[in-house]
């Protein structure tokens, strides 16, 4: 029997169309004991990840031995004092040692910090003193990006510093070193009373806008990406997943592990440093990847580029979340590989929400439907029904018992629960509108939203227009006040890099490049839609996850 039924009462229709699911024996769940260790018992030699790196160095591991070393890693961290409700940070990028140490901080009942490598000493000051960091765990690799500021000991140490320091790799003076120490502990120990409702994960958001907040889920978050891996992303027991994500993101935890090993599919890893896309299509002809989600940002990018003959057109589902994902951009893709992108919408404080799940038909540029694992519904600012195609904010419904993958609390007083939960409703604060067949359109943040002439415009939409054009990368889209309609839209926009190229020649002037866009507006939106100033820009303003930051766009504007 398949591992998840142990925890899932699962309601299907004929064509396998997930209807109802209930939560079920989650009282004392620990997804390390629970599912790592039960699938290793069942067939310890069933491959769980394939990791590489640029330089095609391989490792793979099953589930067999993914349970001993974890139980290793788990008692060398009890050995150095690490204990159930300790906060320890993982800054691990994509090396193989995150899954080792996530598993074994799971079965100690410590509380996981993922945080990318990225960061820099005052993003981690912030997040030590905030976090109440007991332990990290660092990676002695350091990003080239980061210059002078690439020194570990340099970024990490000093003011709300860890009491306990752990590297992998060749560890610095001070430093405990995790590969060459950890080897020596037993493969076999107790298990640790921790799970259910105990604290487990804490994620530091990637709001666009004021410090992170400190997301805090229970034992039981992953059971909510169940619905994530098997009926959005469709993973195949007999396949490898392929998320692309860093370690530090929530998003990598939707789709480098919990849902994946539940459905007991393998994941696969890709070391890099950035991304080259040249390089990185090569995967797809290497390994046998079968289903593959990522951001609209890669999408972006190998739309734009020759991909016939390439491995990734051989994928059985690609899918995508964390952005607007524009028609045209779909459309290009789908052109070039036959392969339909799925959308999907979920937040760090929850798990996905809306998605195009397995069974459901596309519609390029929609999120797809509410998920049958939360009571999502469009309310207006009384918290009351939208009318069909207009804008709402998108709420998940709250019983008694909250929904397993909902966020318990925020920690540290870096934001309030009831600020986002109440009336028994949680506010996410993106809005969406719903169509005739119940399927979801982006519209924006609640905060984005432009009002102009007494209409409401949604930034998604405008973008989603503008990217049809060939010459446009990415754009980014803001209101900015206007004396008669209140709020005029203003499009920020990168051109493509062979746009840039026909400037340089001469051969176009950045002027006709702003005549294309507001021409092709006027052809394919209502007039107060349209875009009544255009900048050209290099590159957008991005928070270190990707998101595009408004208000470093309202800055340029002068509005800041």
């Amino acid at each position: 029997m398949e591992i998840y039924k142990r925890f899932f009462d699962i309601t299907e229709d004929a064509k396998g169309r997930l209807r109802g699911i209930q939560v079920i024996n989650d009282e004392e769940f620990n997804f390390a004991y629970d599912v790592v260790d039960a699938i290793a018992e069942k067939d310890p030699e069933k491959m769980c990840m394939l990791w590489t790196d640029p330089e095609r160095n391989e490792k793979r591991f099953t589930f067999g031995q993914m349970r001993d070393r974890s139980i290793q890693a788990a008692n060398y961290f009890l050995d150095l004092g690490i204990r159930k409700g300790d906060h320890v940070m993982l800054i691990l990028r994509r090396h193989s040692q995150f899954w080792i140490a996530i598993l074994a901080l799971h079965r100690i009942g410590a509380v996981v910090i993922p945080a990318t490598h990225q960061l820099r000493k005052e993003d981690l000051s912030y997040r030590f003193e905030k976090g109440d960091i007991r332990a990290v765990v660092c990676t002695d690799h350091m990003p080239t990006c980061l210059q002078a500021d690439a020194a570990v000991k340099e970024r990490i140490e000093g003011g709300a510093d860890p009491i306990i320091k752990i590297m992998t790799g060749e560890a610095l003076p001070g430093w405990h070193a995790f590969d060459e120490e950890v080897t020596g502990y037993p493969e076999e120990m107790e298990r640790v009373p921790a799970g259910g409702k105990d604290p487990m994960l804490m994620f530091f958001t990637s709001g666009t806008t004021g410090y992170p907040k400190i997301v805090t889920h229970d034992f039981r978050y992953p059971l909510g990406h169940f619905v994530t891996a098997k009926y959005w992303q469709g993973v195949d027991p007999e396949g490898i997943h392929f998320t692309l994500s860093d370690t530090g993101w929530g998003k990598a935890l939707w789709g480098k592990l919990y849902g994946q090993w539940l459905c007991e599919a393998a994941v696969f890893v890709y070391d890099m440093e950035s991304l080259n896309p040249n390089e990185f299509l090569t995967l797809f002809d290497d390994y046998p990847i079968t289903t593959f989600c990522a951001p609209a940002t890669a999408y972006r990018i190998f739309a734009k580029m020759d991909l016939s003959g390439c491995g990734i057109c051989r994928l059985q589902r690609a899918t995508t979340a964390g952005e607007a994902l524009s028609p045209e951009i779909w459309k290009q893709f789908y052109e070039k590989t036959g392969l339909p992108i799925m959308e999907g919408f979920g937040q760090t404080e929850t798990t996905l929400t809306v998605g195009t799940l397995m069974g459901t038909e596309p519609k390029p540029g929609s999120m797809g439907k509410p998920s049958p694992f939360y009571h999502v519904q469009l309310v207006d600012e009384d918290g009351g029904p939208v009318a069909q195609g207009e804008p709402g904010e998108v709420v998940v419904r709250v019983g008694e018992e909250p929904p397993r993958g909902l966020f318990s609390g925020y920690y540290g007083g870096t934001g309030n629960r009831e600020d986002v939960l109440y009336n028994g409703l949680y506010h996410t604060g993106d809005l969406a509108r719903e169509d005739e067949d119940g399927y979801y359109w982006y519209v924006g943040r609640n905060d984005d939203l432009i009002k102009s002439t007494g209409y409401r415009v949604g930034p998604a939409e405008v973008e989603s227009i503008i990217m049809e054009l060939p010459q446009i990368l990415e754009c980014g889209v803001i209101g900015v006040p206007d004396p008669q309609r209140g709020q005029r839209v203003m499009a920020f926009v990168v051109p493509t890099e062979k746009t840039r190229q026909e400037v340089e020649r001469g051969e176009l002037d950045l002027r006709a490049v702003k005549a294309q866009v507001m021409k092709h507006c006027k052809k394919r939106m209502a007039n107060y839609k349209c875009p009544r100033k255009i900048e050209i820009l290099e590159e957008l303003p991005k928070t270190i996850s990707g998101k595009i930051r408004r208000p470093a766009l309202r800055q340029m504007a002068g509005l800041d």
